[in-house]
């Protein structure tokens, strides 16, 4: 657990910020260099990428915000909402407000929507390994406890106690790098348009599913059985099997 990456004079500057920073960058080079296959030009998609990052960034800051109000937000002074260096972003919010945000883009320069997601489906995973690897730095999204030889012990004054937990983040970053190399694999023999996005968005809700299993920071935060992230992800699955079998039934079929 190292939150704290450099100082310049009275500015800090976090790791979890860096990260963040990081996937972005990574996210959207690979995919304006992506598009091209698609006939989109990579202007298009480094113009999107500004109302990328500001909706990322503002949805899952807000879900995180509605989500830990009571315990991390109430009775603390108001600018607390924006201190993200401290941590404190919910994926899932931000690829919500990702989403629509390209929407209304997409729109309004006559985009191919598809087109758009499938270009842009491998790199959200390959920055979201950079996220990952940000949280465990920083020390948030922490396992359960765990006593198998990869358990990881942050320091006695983090939440865990410095007891063996399980590095979920590890977990995740290192699974959402195979979907990375997978779904760029993919883009380039795709059959239908929509086809990456949507096996995006099934492969990454069953992915967090499995990743849930072994969360230990939720508390309280559970509906019934199970976290909000599953519940989430069970949402997100349905959306990926509608997109492909919409866009599979709309195809045309390939010649050869």
């Amino acid at each position: 657990m190292h939150p704290i990456a450099f100082q310049i004079g009275s500015l800090t500057i976090h790791w979890y910020g860096v990260m963040v920073a990081l996937a972005f960058l990574a996210g959207l080079w690979t995919a304006t260099r992506r598009c091209v296959k698609d006939g989109l030009r990579p202007e298009s998609m480094a113009d999107l990428g500004p109302w990328l990052i500001v909706a990322g960034v503002v949805g899952a800051r807000a879900l995180y915000v509605i989500t830990y109000w009571r315990e991390s937000f109430a009775g603390q002074p108001w600018w607390e909402v924006f201190m993200i260096h401290h941590g404190g972003l919910v994926f899932y919010g931000g690829l919500i407000a990702a989403v629509l945000s390209a929407v209304v883009y997409v729109k309004w320069k006559k985009l191919p929507p598809m087109k758009v997601g499938d270009a842009l489906a491998p790199s959200i995973a390959l920055g979201h390994v950079f996220g990952r690897l940000g949280c465990f730095l920083n020390g948030c999204c922490y396992g359960s406890a765990c006593a198998l030889p990869w358990a990881v012990h942050f320091p006695t004054a983090h939440e865990t106690g410095g007891a063996g937990v399980h590095p979920t983040q590890l977990y995740e970053a290192g699974l959402n790098l195979v979907l990375y190399a997978g779904l760029a694999w993919l883009h380039r023999r795709k059959r239908f348009d929509g086809q990456v996005f949507g096996l995006y968005l099934i492969a990454y809700a069953l992915l967090r599913v499995g990743v849930e299993i072994f969360r230990g920071d939720y508390g309280a935060h559970r509906i019934g059985a199970f976290t909000p992230g599953q519940v989430v992800s069970a949402v997100i699955l349905a959306a990926g099997t509608a997109i492909l079998w919409i866009q599979a039934r709309g195809s045309k079929p390939r010649t050869a």
